[in-house]
C-alpha cells in the first residue's frame, strides 16, 4: 500500500528535486512521483459520470442517487479515491498547509483533467472565520493552480453561512446544511467548473451550483482530486 508520510514531507520540505513521494525513488519526473507509484494509485476507475461516486458494475452510467435526483451539475471529474496514499496526501495540504501535498494534488488533478473544461473555475468558498482559522481555503489554492495549468480564468462566489462540520452528516442532511450558504454575484459564464479537493456526497457542487445556474450559466460542472468511496459517503 502506498503511503504518503510525514517523513515524505520533510524530504520535499529540503528541496530535493527528483524524488517521488510516495517511495523516495530518485528517477520521478517533474510531476512528483515515479510511473510505478503513480500507476498504483487508488485511481477512480469506474463511476457515476455524474458525481463521480465509485461504482461496481462496470454496465452501470448513473448511480442510483443521481438516476433518483439529479443534481444541479452535469459531470463530476475526481479522478482518485480518497483512501490510502491521497488520504494523508489531502489531510496534509487541508490541515497542515504543505505547499508540496498541495502541489502534488495539483499536477494529480492535471493528469486527469476533465473532458470539458468549461469557461471559467470556480473555487468552492469557504465561510471567512473558518478560512480564517485554517489559514487558507484550500479550494481556492487549488483552483489558482489549475487554472494557470489550463488557461483559464476563476470567477468567485461568497459562503454567508458559517456551517458546523459535516462530516458526520448523510447525504440529505448536508443538503439541508447547504440552504443558503452560498451567494453568486454578477452574470456567470455558460459553463462554469467548480473546484474542490474531496467530493464525498456531491452536495455542495449541488448547492453550489444551483446559484452559478440562478445567476445564468447554463452547465456546471465539478473538478476535484478526490471521491469519497460510497461505503463512506
Amino acid at each position: 500500500m502506498l503511503r504518503w508520510t510525514s517523513l515524505a514531507n520533510q524530504w520535499f520540505r529540503r528541496g530535493l528535486p527528483g524524488y517521488c513521494a510516495f517511495c523516495f525513488y530518485s528517477q520521478a519526473g517533474e510531476e512528483g512521483w515515479c510511473s510505478e507509484c503513480y500507476s498504483m494509485l487508488p485511481w477512480n476507475r469506474m463511476s457515476c459520470k455524474r458525481c463521480a461516486e465509485p461504482l461496481t458494475a462496470a454496465h452501470q452510467t448513473y448511480c442510483g442517487h443521481c438516476l433518483a435526483e439529479p443534481p444541479n451539475f452535469t459531470a463530476t471529474t475526481a479522478p482518485l479515491c480518497y483512501q490510502e496514499a491521497i488520504t494523508q496526501l489531502v489531510h496534509d495540504f487541508k490541515f497542515h498547509a504543505s505547499p508540496r501535498a498541495g502541489r502534488l494534488l495539483v499536477n494529480l488533478m492535471l493528469s486527469r483533467r476533465p473532458h470539458a473544461l468549461g469557461c471559467a473555475l470556480l473555487p468552492v468558498p469557504m465561510y471567512p472565520g473558518r478560512a480564517r482559522e485554517r489559514g487558507f481555503n484550500q479550494a481556492q489554492w487549488l483552483a489558482e493552480r489549475l487554472g494557470e495549468g489550463v488557461g483559464m480564468p476563476l470567477i468567485h462566489a461568497r459562503c454567508i453561512k458559517h456551517l458546523p462540520s459535516q462530516r458526520s452528516l448523510n447525504r440529505k442532511e448536508r443538503q439541508q446544511n447547504l440552504n443558503g450558504a452560498f451567494v453568486v454575484a454578477g452574470d456567470m459564464p455558460e459553463h462554469v467548473t467548480i473546484i474542490d479537493d474531496v467530493v464525498t456526497t456531491g452536495a455542495t457542487g449541488h448547492a453550489l451550483a444551483a446559484e452559478v445556474l440562478a445567476q445564468g450559466a447554463k452547465r456546471v460542472d465539478v473538478w476535484a482530486a478526490a471521491r469519497t468511496p460510497l461505503q463512506k459517503s
